[in-house]
């Protein structure tokens, strides 16, 4: 039987056979850590008496914060930038741009290589035909301390895309027409391979684009082939094969909130936008930055409006300047900012105030993501577009005169402060809080605007503020509490405060239908207790009292006098559980 993309991958970094579902020690070629998550790999490591693998194979990248203009952010990078000088480890800091674009175009990674980052869109090594995925903390801590991380090798989904779609749609409308298709959760737990005469044509921009949304499908990566490095075998066995039609593809849009909830830029046209941003490792890339020139030239945004361009590295950033981008961005009035992710991590450009209505050509429009306002994602030609009409539209629809400003307010509050913490045993007993919603992404479990916070302690009383219903969860929580789930939990960030926050509560266990594929190696790598069980929402009743067996996955409903099983913890989460972390010896 021959072997996949990702199969191959693995086997090339590692001792054993990569075969579907076993879990192996994989090779990390290039290990990153970012200016959020940076500090935490540090204080792992220095308590646990770690020191590196390989310096040479260690990076930070201060990508989501680059102007430090949050003072925990500020404080971070420089306990990164002391732990780099005195382990001659490099640092592309503030003024180089989005670190997982830098791999790629520094050359730091060939294709076929590996890629571990403290950022959820690592996937986007996929474009350049290697592997890349995003961890939380300790992942990345036992990878700098070991030179290798644990994988579960995943099955592989072959998607083709079939026609050519019109020559207004861009790679951005592409995607997001295969999320229309695919859903939050299409691709959850799956790697994915790409085909087709389109994928064919694409830039190394194009394909960067489309890979870099694998995250919003639940996917661990989209890979494309690479000459330079692996294809699959013609007798590659896949988990099935999706055909996507993008024949005459028109731009396309999210409504805000969900990423998945896409529809044609025609449906939406004429609602009315307060701002635009330009960016992210998504859509910062040159053929963006050109395809915007196109429709600023000679133009102007919308009176009252603000139109926010950041290109996602430095070298971009210099290249819109020699090519005269910068200009034309400037005389449109728009805001250029440095290099880096801008508004996504709660950076410093990009976010929106309450009631602003926005069109991003970011990932993710979570509640709150990008701030208190209503997101929508399209192409970058769209975004530019709808800030010189003032309102949602096409690059062939742009009106003479621009739509007059509308503002709306929102206003919200934090939770309240709880520091207990708990340790929870093999079996575990408590009341149930039943949340049966999927897609929960981790913006709604802990919000971007907490990623600075390293105290456990200080955690447990933002969760779920961002998850509308539950924001009074945090202080009414008891300690022992059960949480019971839906579908794809966790997915969105591969922030390690989404798992600790119920740590900190002394949540005892987390059952759900299914995991994010990040979150769940953050819950196990942190001994946070959580049981798979299909349909489980419906089976069971806020306030019932559960008995719950993680050796044997067995769940007594002592309320109502019913039993039913989940997935029992694997070998590999019993034992890393049983010693209270990965980090632990």
């Amino acid at each position: 039987m021959g072997k996949t993309m990702i199969q191959k991958i693995f086997e090339n970094h590692s001792e054993s056979e990569a075969n579907v579902g076993d879990i192996i020690d994989i090779e990390i070629d290039v290990r990153v850590a970012r200016d959020f998550g940076g500090a935490n790999v540090v204080k792992n490591l220095e308590e646990n008496n770690l020191s590196l693998d390989n310096p040479k194979k260690t990076f930070f990248t201060f990508d989501c914060n680059p102007g430090g203009c949050d003072q925990k952010y500020a404080a971070n990078q420089h306990i990164c930038r002391l732990f780099a000088r005195r382990n001659n480890v490099e640092i592309f800091d503030i003024n180089r741009g989005i670190g997982t674009h830098i791999v790629i175009d520094e050359d730091i990674v060939k294709p076929g290589g590996t890629v571990v980052s403290t950022d959820s869109h690592a996937n986007i090594l996929g474009a350049y035909g290697a592997f890349g995925q995003g961890m939380g903390d300790r992942d990345i801590a036992h990878a700098w301390a070991h030179g290798k991380v644990w994988f579960k090798v995943p099955p592989t989904v072959k998607i083709i895309l079939k026609g050519t779609p019109l020559k207004s749609a861009y790679p951005k409308d592409v995607v997001l027409k295969m999320l229309q298709d695919l859903g939050a959760n299409g691709l959850l737990g799956f790697a994915a391979e790409i085909y087709g005469d389109y994928v064919d044509s694409l830039s190394l921009d194009g394909k960067i684009t489309i890979a870099s949304m694998a995250t919003e499908m639940g996917g661990i990566i989209i890979l494309f082939p690479s000459k330079d490095g692996v294809i699959a075998d013609e007798d590659a066995e896949y988990e099935r094969t999706v055909e996507i039609d993008i024949d005459g593809l028109e731009p396309m849009i999210s409504r805000p909130g969900h990423p998945e909830d896409v529809t044609s830029v025609k449906d939406v046209s004429g609602a009315k936008v307060d701002s635009g941003f330009i960016g992210s490792c998504t859509n910062g890339r040159m053929d963006d930055m050109r395809a915007i020139a196109k429709i600023l030239k000679g133009k102007k945004i919308a009176p009252g409006r603000i139109l926010k361009i950041v290109p996602s590295t430095d070298k971009i950033w210099k290249k819109c300047l020699d090519e005269g981008l910068i200009k034309i961005f400037k005389d449109a009035g728009a805001l250029v900012g440095s290099a880096g992710c801008a508004g996504c991590a709660a950076g410093q450009i990009g976010q929106t105030g309450p009631g602003e209505v926005a069109v991003s050509s970011g990932n993710r429009n979570f509640v709150g993501k990008q701030g208190k306002g209503d997101i929508y994602l399209a192409s970058p030609a769209t975004v530019a577009a709808s800030l010189v009409a003032g309102f949602v539209t096409t690059e062939d629809a742009v009106p003479e005169k621009p739509e007059p400003v509308a503002i709306s307010s929102v206003k919200s509050s934090p939770a309240k402060i709880r520091k207990e913490s708990v340790e929870s045993p093999i079996k575990t007993e408590g009341r149930v809080w039943v949340i049966g919603k999927d897609n929960i992404d981790t913006d709604m479990i802990f919000h971007n605007r907490y990623l600075s916070i390293t105290d456990i302690n200080e955690m447990g009383q933002y969760t779920f503020d961002n998850l509308e219903g539950y924001e009074n969860f945090a202080k009414e929580a008891k300690k022992g509490d059960i949480l019971i789930v839906g579908k794809n939990f966790g997915c969105g960030s591969s922030r390690q405060q989404a798992v600790d926050c119920f740590k900190s509560l002394g949540i005892s266990v987390i059952i759900a239908e299914s995991f994010g594929a990040i979150y769940e190696r953050n819950a196990i790598n942190s001994a946070m207790p959580i049981l798979v069980a299909e349909g489980i929402t419906k089976k069971i009743d806020g306030e019932d009292e559960l008995s719950v067996d993680f050796t044997t996955g067995e769940i007594i409903d002592k309320t109502q006098g019913k039993s039913y099983h989940a997935k029992p913890f694997s070998k590999s989460q019993l034992e890393i559980y049983r010693k209270g972390g990965l980090l632990k010896i």
